[in-house]
């Protein structure tokens, strides 16, 4: 044992009673301070989701080519997961639990001060405790005096946060319903328009240019070769004449028509789908386990702060000695 160690353990058995005494003392003093009469113990509820791949009813229900992958069924990955966080971390979810558990006067905050908006998010996010696990999971935890009381506002915020994300997409919905009814109903009308012309294009004799064109035109050589009378080859070159003057308009309105049906069919689809993000819901989560209220305070831990304290007291002791030892050599060595 070399002189240096021997020197450390005399110095720790000669201050051995405050070195002992003081860090017990300390330790019966935390043990005193942490009591419920001094501190409130607090406990903890604790919420688990996985958020959701989808939560569009029409991406998850009907028969869609661009979504045939996507399995509504499936758990989110980290992508959903932050999205999640950023709702829960939101205004909306702090100020409608702290309307609702008026947590103002439950927290003690003045509510006359001009800083009781700040001191509130304090508390708030001291109690309220929102990550994601290595399980791609979003864990809901908060703290309490109440058992009870943590694990309803654990529950509420969950479903607040999957109502908030369901909302924010409903609304967006909403617009776009908006935005496609009036597209169909303008596509709509332009079919009803062009479909009337047809009709007065029929009435004037045109119902099929190709075929029609084609046979009169047979019939009038027939005609000019059989010497058939004047009014009879007169009302051939007529009906020739109304399908040359109708004719193209009709081929083109017919053409347009099987185009502006086929995107009419699917605008409807469009519309449906639409319509049904914009009315149904379908939940933005997967409950993994709901908040329940805890038999156990998890603040403060009792053995912890005995053993901090303790610890603590014991460096300060330490330290005190060696500065006070330290002073007193210098002081007698200045005095020689």
């Amino acid at each position: 044992m070399d002189i240096q160690s021997k020197q450390l353990i005399t110095f720790l058995y000669r201050w051995r009673k405050p070195l002992v005494i003081i860090p017990l003392v300390a330790a019966v003093v935390a043990a005193v301070a942490s009591m419920p009469v001094f501190i409130k113990p607090l406990y903890t509820s604790t919420v688990v989701v996985f958020p959701a791949t989808t939560n569009s009813p029409s991406k998850a229900l009907l028969p869609q080519t661009s979504y045939q992958d996507q399995d509504f069924l499936e758990f989110g990955a980290e992508e959903q997961a932050e999205q999640f966080l950023q709702i829960l971390h939101s205004d909306a979810i702090f100020d409608s639990i702290s309307h609702r558990y008026n947590l103002m006067s439950h927290y003690d905050i003045d509510s006359s001060s001009r800083y009781k908006r700040y001191y509130l998010r304090e508390e708030f996010n001291d109690k309220f405790s929102f990550k994601r696990t290595q399980f791609m999971s979003v864990e809901i935890a908060v703290q309490d005096v109440d058992p009870q009381l943590a694990a309803d506002m654990a529950n509420e915020v969950s479903d607040l946060a999957d109502r908030s994300k369901s909302r924010i997409q409903r609304t967006r919905a909403r617009i776009g319903l908006s935005i496609v009814n009036k597209e169909y109903s303008n596509l709509h009308q332009m079919i009803l328009d062009m479909e009337e012309e047809m009709v007065v294009i029929r009435f004037k004799g045109v119902h099929d240019y190709e075929n029609q064109s084609m046979v009169i035109t047979e019939q009038l050589a027939m005609a000019i070769a059989a010497s058939a009378k004047q009014s009879v080859i007169n009302e051939l070159h007529g009906m020739l004449d109304t399908l040359a003057k109708y004719g193209s308009r009709y081929v083109s309105l017919r053409d347009e028509l099987r185009l502006m049906k086929e995107e009419e069919v699917k605008m409807r689809t469009k519309l449906s789908q639409v319509k049904m993000d914009a009315t149904q819901v379908l939940p933005a989560t997967f409950s993994v386990n709901r908040a329940v209220p805890s038999d156990k305070k998890s603040y403060p831990v009792r053995w912890l702060v005995l053993l901090l304290a303790a610890i603590a007291s014991f460096v300060a002791t330490l330290l005190s000695i060696l500065i006070s030892t330290t002073w007193k050599d210098l002081r007698s060595e200045l005095g020689k």
